[in-house]
């Protein structure tokens, strides 16, 4: 063009942010040569830097986490802190959407790395099957900065009650972490069911599923409100970010706590707690589990598997083998196959649920 020879530049442009170094910028990009996604990658789940982005975008920041100028979005920390709280514990989205204020664990009195115990209610449990999961301390620590002071600024005094064609209101009194009066009649929590929970009207106003909508309702659009932030980061950061739903958080949870329990992470953080904690660090019992039980078996018990035959062709599924063949391969399971045939019908309904039925 400066030389006569071309009347138009043959490229288009546009201003995005771009990282380097951990820090932003904003640049003017050549959209010929901007990164785009290849039609046979599929990511079934998201690695730690996918996760940071996911992260800040559902707190409304740019990937370097600094404040984004072109996004105002709503009920950020909620946001942020169920996503968080999803990705730590590995809940399904049944699980976690249904979970009330008063189940959420207490905070320990210090930062801890050991992983928390987080009860998963029987009734709202994939199978009705109790079972205990974990979370992080960073996790459970943004869940209660929510419910301290976001929550009540969204729920308290709400004349909020639930559609008609959702039944009568259920009004609770007296609630505590293990139950409350229910129209009068005492109930604990692990027995009411996901449809009797989004009928809870708590006693100040408002829902008493944890995440809460303006106007004081439950908030429950888990999948529609991943997907738009996973559409704004691919559009405007990172044109791989692949497409997130409730699930792949899961599978998310999975591939992080494996590796961690494959490398000893958890195993020299609990030996670090009990030796300089002098009584105060965590429950002897979980020290013990995490330090001598096998990955696989820790893995099972944590995303509620009926058998380890199940997680191990889950792990499958996720294509493990590169990075954690000796995780499952000597293992030394081999049950049969018939519980093989179930374990395989188990492990395929983890992706049932998954839009295009074959991503994890």
């Amino acid at each position: 063009m400066d030389e006569g020879y071309a009347q138009a530049e043959p490229f288009t442009y546009r201003m995005a942010r771009a990282l380097f170094a951990g820090t932003g910028r904003t640049a003017r990009v050549n959209l010929a040569v901007r990164r785009t996604p290849k039609p046979h990658v599929t990511i079934k789940y998201l690695e730690p830097d996918f996760t940071s982005l996911f992260l800040n975008g559902l707190r409304g920041l740019a990937p370097d986490g600094g404040p984004d100028p072109h996004y105002r979005g709503r009920e950020l920390a909620r946001n942020a802190a169920i996503g968080e709280l999803a990705l730590a514990t590995g809940m399904r989205a049944q699980e976690f959407s249904s979970l009330l204020s008063w189940e959420i664990p207490p905070l320990p009195p210090a930062p801890t790395k050991v992983p928390i115990p987080f009860p998963v209610p029987a009734a709202v449990a994939k199978g009705r099957k109790f079972r205990i999961t974990w979370i992080s301390y960073e996790a459970l620590a943004a869940v209660h900065h929510y419910l301290e002071v976001d929550r009540p600024a969204t729920t308290s005094g709400t004349a909020w009650r639930p559609p008609r064609n959702w039944g009568e209101p259920l009004l609770v009194t007296d609630p505590d972490a293990r139950g409350g009066r229910v129209n009068g009649v005492r109930r604990r929590w692990e027995t009411l069911t996901p449809a009797e929970r989004r009928r809870l009207v708590a006693p100040g106003g408002g829902t008493c599923i944890l995440a809460a909508k303006a106007g004081g309702g439950p908030f429950t659009a888990w999948a529609s409100l991943f997907e738009r932030t996973a559409d704004r980061i691919r559009a405007r950061y990172e044109p791989r970010f692949p497409h997130v739903f409730p699930h792949r958080l899961r599978h998310s949870f999975a591939m992080r706590t494996l590796e961690y329990l494959v490398s000893g992470h958890y195993r020299q953080a609990a030996e670090v707690a009990q030796a300089t904690d002098h009584g105060k660090g965590p429950d002897p019992a979980l020290v013990l589990y995490l330090t001598k039980a096998d990955p696989l078996l820790v893995l099972r018990d944590l995303l509620g598997h009926s058998t380890v035959l199940t997680t191990e062709k889950y792990l499958r599924k996720l294509d493990t083998t590169r990075i954690y063949r000796d995780a499952y391969e000597h293992s030394g399971l081999g049950d049969g196959q018939a519980a093989d045939t179930e374990a395989q019908r188990e492990a395929d309904a983890e992706f049932a649920g998954d839009p295009d039925g074959s991503e994890g």
